[in-house]
């Protein structure tokens, strides 16, 4: 009969040296750390959101006034508390200084923002607000529109929404086009530059919601406001889990370590037979084998306890 052998025990890995213990920490602390700075970040994120949610949903809705009682004049800026408010505004379109705003989608779809200098009058100035009339798809060759529709021509009462100017792109964008809404960058790309408009103009400009007359062909309507809070809140809670979990990680670790290790007399009686020599493995231990064991496993344990 053939005896099957039995493999040797994996031997038992040894402690953490204090230092391991140390840097251990340290990275666990470090990382909850970083956890925690990303968390406070979404937090502000989440809040200044909060805060743009709130102005659009008070101004946006409410009831259009004249543009001195929002713009009194030339060179005057838009208030932080009335963007997204909507203003009446008479006077003419200048659709010769038609400028194209690109790589700004609407509805995930690609196209440009057609941008036409107004010119109207505010507390005694005469004052140019860029309108921004709507949107218009890309054209075959994605360079350009297929077409751009023109302004109704004459007087003309618009209601836009007041928007804060846009700080100027540093990027390049072909002739006739922009890549922000900003009314000095706006004039200035246009055919006959800035001059003509020079000391008139104000700090915003206008998104078109309704014109009278209406043009015949009008670009599309640009959508209301996004009021989507995001994923700011979810992802503050998720750091500070991941912040938690780099600290307990570490605190578990330190404690199954520092757990005592007991040995059985059956482990120690298997170990004497791994080191037995083969012929004499077959062999049952004696009695005193057994009682020496025994109090050998005890005195371990005696020794792990105290």
């Amino acid at each position: 009969m053939t005896s099957t052998a039995t493999p040797p025990a994996a031997p038992a890995s040894a402690p953490r040296t204090r230092r391991q213990w140390v840097t251990l920490g340290v990275a666990a602390v470090l990382l909850a750390v970083l956890c925690l700075v990303a968390a406070r970040w979404q937090w502000q994120r989440y809040h200044e959101r909060e805060a743009q949610i709130d102005l659009i949903e008070s101004n946006y809705e409410a009831a259009p006034v004249p543009l001195a009682e929002l713009v009194p004049g030339a060179g005057a800026e838009l208030a932080r508390d009335d963007v997204w408010r909507p203003a009446v505004v008479e006077g003419t379109y200048v659709p010769e200084a038609t400028v194209l705003l690109r790589n700004r989608p609407v509805n995930s779809t690609p196209g440009f923002h057609v941008l036409v200098p107004f010119e109207t009058e505010v507390g005694g100035d005469e004052v140019v607000l860029v309108i921004d009339r709507g949107f218009v798809p890309l054209g075959k060759d994605a360079s350009a529109p297929s077409s751009v529709p023109e302004p109704p021509e004459g007087e003309v009462s618009a209601v836009v929404t007041l928007r804060a100017d846009e700080p100027s792109s540093t990027r390049g964008a072909p002739d006739g086009q922009v890549q922000a809404i900003s009314t000095d960058q706006v004039l200035a790309t246009g055919p006959d530059g800035a001059g003509w408009a020079e000391g008139r103009t104000v700090g915003a400009y206008g998104q078109l919601r309704s014109e009278d007359p209406a043009a015949v062909v009008s670009p599309g309507a640009l959508p209301p406001p996004d009021t989507n809070p995001g994923s700011h809140l979810s992802y503050t809670f998720q750091w500070i889990v991941f912040a938690l979990g780099a600290v307990g990680g570490f605190v578990v670790l330190w404690r199954r370590e520092r757990q005592p290790v007991t040995v059985s007399a059956g482990d120690l009686l298997a170990r004497h037979d791994l080191q037995e020599p083969r012929s004499s493995r077959s062999r049952r231990p004696t009695a005193e084998e057994e009682e020496d064991a025994l109090i050998e496993a005890q005195s371990q344990r005696h020794d792990a306890t105290s």
